[in-house]
């Protein structure tokens, strides 16, 4: 029964650790992205910069969005540790519905810069731009659909030692992204603005 146990904790440690190793990958690549906006942010090719294209206000308002869906996640967490299986799927609903109000938003934003002939395509800096800000994009989509499947998984079959573990990786990831997403704030749209 012992040497159960000692096996099963043992692949728990190695999953979480994996799931790790995975972020810092992430932190990797989000890195490299960063570096290059850093390179080409002034790179416009006589367009329009960051100050003449961006709305602080529209940014905030995406940036309170998703710091409220980190607090609300932590919510959810808690509710984990205590097996409170509403309290998770509705802690959860809410951040999954701010995350997709974040991407809309985000998508809305792209739509607009697009349909006034700033695409990727039209200078270096908005390649730079659309690329870090796409990507994280598609790791908030990512994180949406793994909060989907865990959700339907949980209101089906309640919270299990697999799942909690499952939800604790997607509470770190959904933070992480939170945390890129306080870096672009500040390095793409706070210092865009500034330094035009």
């Amino acid at each position: 029964m012992n040497e159960q146990l000692t096996a099963t904790d043992s692949k728990a440690d190695k999953t979480v650790f994996g799931f790790w190793v995975y972020l810092m990958t992430d932190c990797i690549l989000f890195a490299s992205l960063f570096a290059v906006f850093v390179v080409l942010r002034g790179n416009t090719f006589g367009g329009p910069s960051g100050a003449e294209l961006f709305s602080l206000p529209f940014v905030l308002l995406e940036t309170l969005i998703l710091l409220t869906s980190s607090f609300t996640a932590g919510l959810a967490m808690l509710a984990v540790h205590r097996r409170d299986n509403n309290q998770v799927l509705a802690w959860f609903g809410i951040t999954f519905a701010l995350g997709l109000s974040f991407l809309g938003l985000e998508l809305y934003e792209f739509a607009n810069l697009y349909q006034e002939g700033n695409g990727w395509q039209r200078s270096g800096f908005l390649s730079a731009f659309f690329t870090l800000v796409g990507t994280h994009g598609l790791h908030i989509t990512t994180g949406l659909l793994w909060m989907g499947v865990m959700m339907i998984k949980i209101y089906r079959q309640g919270i299990s030692i697999a799942s909690a573990k499952r939800l604790t990786m997607l509470s770190l990831f959904w933070h992480f992204l939170d945390i890129v997403w306080i870096f672009i704030f500040t390095i793409v749209y706070l210092a865009g603005d500034i330094y035009g």
